[in-house]
C-alpha cells in the first residue's frame, strides 16, 4: 500500500546543484603522464614495497595519501589542497578509496559543497567509474569506516544527482535503489529530477515502480512528486492509477496545488470518467484556482466524446468569462460535437464565427468539417473547406482525401473523384485506402476495366495492394458474372503472399450462385473450412439466399437446421430468404410455417419480412391474411416504407378493389411519403382496367406536377386504356412532350 506524501526524504537538500565543467583532476602538462582513477576492490591495504620505484621516493603510497587526507579531515579546503598537489605529481595514481574519502571529506563543509560536486559530475562523465552500486556502497563503506555520518547523504544525492546530468538513467535507478539498501535518504529535490528524467525517456512504467520502493520503506515525495507520477500515467496510458496516485495523496493530508488538479482532471477525463472530471474542476475552482487553458480543453474534449454537448457548450462560456480565450482545440471539439448531432449546419456556424473571432483553423478542424459535409451529402461544402485549407498553405492528410473521396462516391462525381486521387498522389499522400475507395466504387458500377486500368497505375506508384484491393476486384468481376477472371483474382491473392479471408471466399460464393452455378459455390465453401477459415452470419446467409435464389428452397431450409446445429444463429435476413424463395415458388404454406418458426425463435419479423408474405398471401387469394398482417405491422410499430405500400396497393389493384389500393394510396401520402413511378403505374393501371380514365389521367398529371418521371410503361397503360376509349390522341401528344415515341 502506498503511503503519504510528506517532504521528509531530507531536510536538508541542497540549494544549488552547479553546472558540468571540465574535469580539473586531468593535468594538461605536456610532461606529465595520463592520469585516471583506478578502482579497487577494498579499501586500504598496505602498498608493497617493491611497488614504489627507489628513483622517485617523493610520490605517496595510497596510504599515506589516506592518512594525509584524514589528518585534514576537518579542514577541507586544505585536504583539496593537498590532493591537488599529490595528483600533480609524475606516477601518482589516483584510486576509488581516495576519491570516496576525498569526497566526504569535501561534502561535510559548505566551503567545499561545489568542489565535491565539480569532482563527482566529471567523473561521472567519465569512462574509467565503476557501477553505481560499487561506488555507492565504497562510499558506504568509506564513511563507516572513517566515522562520516550516513544521515549526512549530501554526497551520495550529488552521485545520484551527477548520474542524471551526465543521461545514465539506468545508472541513477541503481545508485537510487542502493541508496535505499543502505538506509542513505534521497533528497526529494534529486528524486524528483530523476523521476522526470525516467519520464522523458519513456521510462514511465518504471517511474512507478521506483515510487513503489520509496513507498516500501516509508519514504515519501512531495506535490512535484505526485505531479511527475501523474505525468508518467498519463504517458503510459494508466489514467486510472493517476487518479489512484492523487486520491492516495488527498486521503493523507498533502498540501496540493493547482497543477495537480489539473492533471489528474486530464486523466479522469481519458478513463473516461466526465461525472469525477466535473467534480474536481468544481473542487478545484471552490479552491480559488482559475483552471487552466489544457484543463478546459480536457474537460470540455471529454464532455463531447460522451455526448454532453449541453454541458461543454456550459464550460465554453465559463472559460471565456474566466479570461481564457477560445482556442482551435476547444473549438474543433465544439464543431465535432455539433456533428455528432447531426447538426452540421450548426457545426459550419461555429466554424465562421470562430474564425471571425481569430482563431486560425487546423488540420483536424477541417478534417472534422470535411469528414461530416461528405457523410451528409453536402460534397460541395466539403469541397470548398478542402479548397480553402489548401488556400491557407494547410496541407491535407490522407484522411482529408478519403473523406472527400467517399463524399464523391455517394454524390456519383466521378470526374471529381479522378481529379482529387491525382492530386493526392501527385503530393505523395494517396495510400492504398485511397485507391481502395475508388475500385470499391468502380466495382460496384461495373467498371472493371476502369478498375484495372487504376490498379496498374497505383502499382506504377509503388503502392502494394492489399486484400481488401483484391476483394474489391473480385467483387466487381463477380457482379458482372466473369467468374473465371475472379478465380484469377483469387491465384494472384495467393501468390502475393496474403491469405484470402471469409469475405474473399463469400463473395466468390455469393458470384457462383448468381450464375447459377451451386456446386461451385459449395466447393469454395469447403476450401475455406479447410483453411481454417471460420464462416460468419453473412456467408451462412449467402448460402441461403443463393440457394432461394436458384429455386433450391427446401435445400435451403435443411441447410439453415444444420447450419443451426453448428452455432449459428440466425437473423430475420436469413428467414426472409427462405420465406421470399416459398413465395416465389408459390408454396405460401411453407412461407407461413417458416414465418411462425421465425417468430417461436424470438427473431422479430421486420417491413421485408411482412412485405413479402402480403404479396404472397395476394398472390394466392388470401385477402384477409394480406390484412391482418398489413394490422399485425401497425400494431407492433413497423414503419412501413414505399415497397410495403407497393405491395399492398398492388394487391387490391390486381384484386380490381380500387376503393381500398385509393385508401392505402391516401394513407401513402398522409405519412409523408412520396409515390414513386412503380406506385403510379400500379394504381394508373388498377382505374384503366376498371376504365376509370378519368381517374388514371388525374394520376399521370399528379406525377408531371410531382416531376416523378413517367416512363414506357405509364405511357403504355394510358395509351391502351384512351384507345379504347378512342381518345388517344391527346396522350400521344404529352408523351411525345415528355421524350416517348
Amino acid at each position: 500500500m502506498r503511503t503519504r506524501f510528506l517532504n521528509i526524504i531530507s531536510s536538508d537538500p541542497p540549494k544549488n546543484l552547479s553546472p558540468l565543467s571540465q574535469l580539473f583532476l586531468i593535468s594538461t602538462n605536456s610532461d606529465h603522464f595520463p592520469e585516471k582513477i583506478v578502482s579497487t576492490s577494498n579499501f586500504p591495504e598496505k602498498t608493497p614495497p617493491e611497488a614504489q620505484s627507489p628513483e622517485s621516493p617523493l610520490i605517496p603510497s595510497q596510504n599515506e595519501v589516506l592518512d594525509t587526507l584524514l589528518l585534514r579531515k576537518a579542514d577541507p579546503i586544505s585536504a583539496l589542497m593537498f590532493f591537488k598537489q599529490v595528483e600533480r605529481k609524475r606516477g601518482f595514481v589516483k584510486t576509488v578509496d581516495i576519491l570516496c574519502l576525498l569526497l566526504q571529506i569535501l561534502a561535510s563543509s559548505p566551503d567545499t559543497h561545489g568542489d565535491a560536486k565539480y569532482l563527482l559530475n566529471n567523473y561521472v562523465f567519465g569512462d574509467s567509474a565503476p557501477c553505481a552500486k560499487v561506488l555507492v556502497e565504497l562510499l558506504v563503506e568509506c564513511a563507516e569506516r572513517y566515522g562520516f555520518e550516513l544521515s549526512d547523504s549530501r554526497v551520495f544525492n550529488y552521485l545520484l544527482n551527477s548520474y542524471v546530468r551526465a543521461n545514465k538513467i539506468t545508472d541513477a535507478v541503481e545508485c537510487f535503489r542502493t541508496m535505499l539498501e543502505h538506509g542513505v535518504l534521497p533528497w526529494v529535490p534529486i528524486v524528483n529530477i530523476l523521476l522526470t528524467a525516467m519520464v522523458r525517456r519513456n521510462m514511465a512504467y518504471n517511474v512507478c515502480q521506483v515510487y513503489d520502493e520509496m513507498v516500501e520503506r516509508e519514504l515519501y515525495g512531495d506535490c512535484y512528486t505526485l505531479h511527475i507520477l501523474m505525468r508518467a500515467c498519463l504517458k503510459g496510458g494508466r489514467f486510472a492509477e493517476a487518479w489512484n496516485y492523487f486520491e492516495e495523496a488527498v486521503g493523507r493530508g498533502l498540501k496540493l496545488d493547482a497543477a495537480a488538479y489539473s492533471i489528474v482532471i486530464q486523466a479522469v477525463c481519458r478513463v473516461p470518467d466526465l461525472n469525477l472530471a466535473c467534480k474536481l474542476l468544481k473542487e478545484m475552482k471552490e479552491l480559488g484556482w482559475v483552471p487552466s487553458e489544457g484543463t478546459y480543453v480536457a474537460v470540455i474534449g471529454a464532455c463531447v466524446r460522451q455526448g454532453n454537448f449541453v454541458e461543454a457548450l456550459r464550460l465554453k462560456d465559463e472559460m471565456v468569462s474566466k479570461g481564457v480565450p477560445m482556442n482551435v482545440v476547444v473549438a474543433t471539439s465544439l464543431i465535432k460535437g455539433h456533428c455528432m448531432r447531426r447538426d452540421v449546419n450548426s457545426a459550419l456556424r461555429m466554424f465562421d464565427e470562430v474564425v471571425e473571432a481569430g482563431v486560425t483553423p487546423n488540420v483536424a478542424m477541417f478534417s472534422v468539417l470535411i469528414d461530416w459535409c461528405s457523410k451528409i451529402g453536402n460534397v460541395e461544402k466539403a469541397n470548398e473547406l478542402y479548397t480553402r485549407m489548401k488556400l491557407m498553405g494547410l496541407q491535407p492528410t490522407v484522411f482529408i482525401v478519403n473523406f472527400l473521396l467517399k463524399g464523391f462516391r455517394k454524390q456519383n462525381l466521378l470526374e471529381n473523384a479522378y481529379t482529387l486521387l491525382d492530386e493526392a498522389v501527385e503530393n505523395g499522400i494517396a495510400s492504398v485506402v485511397t485507391y481502395n475507395i475508388v475500385f470499391l466504387w468502380l466495382c460496384e458500377l461495373g467498371k472493371v476495366n476502369e478498375a484495372c486500368n487504376l490498379w496498374d497505375k497505383m502499382i506504377g506508384k509503388g503502392i502494394t495492394p492489399s486484400l481488401v484491393s483484391y476483394n474489391h476486384l473480385i467483387l466487381g468481376h463477380c457482379k458482372k458474372g466473369c467468374m473465371d477472371d475472379a478465380y484469377n483474382v483469387m491465384n494472384g491473392i495467393i501468390k502475393s503472399g496474403l491469405k484470402p479471408n471469409v469475405i474473399t471466399y463469400t463473395i466468390l460464393m455469393e458470384g457462383s450462385f448468381k450464375k447459377g452455378d451451386c456446386d461451385r459455390a459449395f466447393d469454395v465453401f469447403d476450401q475455406m473450412v479447410a483453411a481454417d477459415i471460420v464462416p460468419t452470419d453473412y456467408t451462412f446467409n449467402t448460402i441461403m439466399n443463393g440457394l432461394c435464389k436458384v429455386g433450391r428452397v427446401s435445400e435451403a431450409k435443411d441447410k439453415l437446421n444444420t447450419f443451426i446445429k453448428q452455432g449459428f444463429v440466425p437473423t430475420s435476413m436469413t428467414y426472409n430468404c427462405i420465406i421470399d424463395g416459398f413465395v416465389k415458388e408459390g408454396a405460401i404454406d411453407s412461407a407461413e410455417s417458416t414465418y411462425r418458426e421465425m417468430c417461436d425463435s424470438g427473431i422479430s419479423p421486420n417491413v421485408i419480412t411482412c412485405t413479402t408474405l402480403i404479396n404472397g398471401f395476394f398472390k394466392t387469394n388470401k385477402i384477409d391474411l394480406a390484412l391482418k398482417m398489413y394490422d399485425d405491422m401497425k400494431s407492433k410499430g413497423l414503419e412501413l416504407d414505399i415497397t410495403a405500400y407497393s405491395a399492398l396497393i398492388d394487391g387490391f389493384c390486381k384484386m380490381r378493389d380500387m376503393e381500398n389500393a385509393s385508401k392505402i394510396f391516401s394513407e401513402l401520402l398522409e405519412v409523408g411519403l412520396t409515390p414513386n413511378t412503380i406506385v403510379y403505374n400500379i394504381m394508373i393501371s388498377g382505374f384503366r382496367n376498371l376504365n376509370n380514365m378519368e381517374a388514371a389521367l388525374n394520376l399521370h398529371k399528379e406525377m408531371i406536377n410531382s416531376k416523378i418521371p413517367c416512363d414506357l410503361q405509364v405511357y403504355t397503360s394510358l395509351i391502351g386504356g384512351l384507345l379504347k376509349e378512342g381518345t388517344a390522341r391527346k396522350c400521344r401528344q404529352d408523351s411525345k412532350g415528355n421524350g416517348w415515341e
